[in-house]
């Protein structure tokens, strides 16, 4: 996600400078046939006086985007708001940076490893699938819980959890199996500084919200 967002900046910094190039090409207006000037509109927030040689400085980008793919696996239904964007020889850094994203179960699942499976369970919860020795025995645990976002983590905390054998066997192995399926996982692949803030289920995944603020995109 890293060279994405980096890209997807870089990308729209170029079209930035390439605009203003073609506005400066336009044909000059004689100024009495021109129409009176609109009153001058305040500087954005946090805005410089001016940047140095060589860099551009972008009030606010936006982009949006049905697919996306990264080393960390493919994220859908993506949306990349930046504020203060800066591009400099040192490279390219964002004064605030918003992301909303569907990360699908598969994907999730890639990043968490060890064999597990997500799906939607309904109701706002997610179901997790694993097979694991459970106090010496080799069984397939599914679980259904709620799913929240923690200091910056995907949680997801069981509320039911089957084995898939005799009542009194699921009562007697349930605490152990129940600490494998409660998931604690922090979402790979993002700049240092950008961190999940929000997350719900959905059909194809998780709806998650992302921001950080001063974030180093490339260097």
């Amino acid at each position: 996600m890293r060279a994405f967002l980096a890209g997807v900046l870089t990308t729209l910094v170029g079209l930035a400078v390439a605009a203003a190039i073609a506005v400066s090409s336009l044909p000059v207006v004689d100024p009495a046939q021109a129409a009176p000037p609109s009153p001058a509109t305040p500087s954005a927030p946090g805005a410089p006086s001016s940047v140095a040689k060589g860099e551009t400085w972008l009030a606010d980008v936006d982009l949006s985007s049905s697919r996306v793919l990264t080393s960390d696996g493919p994220l859908t239904d993506v949306t990349a708001t930046g504020a203060g964007v800066r591009l400099t020889s040192q490279g390219l850094r964002a004064q605030r940076l918003d992301l909303e994203a569907v990360l699908p179960f598969a994907t999730a699942a890639k990043q968490i490893g060890k064999d597990v499976q997500l799906y939607d369970a309904g109701g706002g919860r997610a179901g997790v699938r694993r097979i694991e020795t459970v106090l010496g025995r080799r069984v397939a645990v599914r679980a259904t819980g709620t799913v929240t976002a923690v200091n910056g983590q995907l949680v997801i905390v069981p509320e039911t959890v089957d084995l898939g054998g005799p009542g009194v066997i699921d009562s007697a192995l349930s605490t152990a199996a129940r600490k494998l399926v409660t998931i604690r996982h922090t979402v790979t692949g993002l700049p240092a500084g950008v961190r999940l803030t929000a997350v719900k289920v959905e059909q194809g995944g998780f709806r998650t919200k992302l921001t950080g603020t001063d974030v180093v995109l490339t260097q």
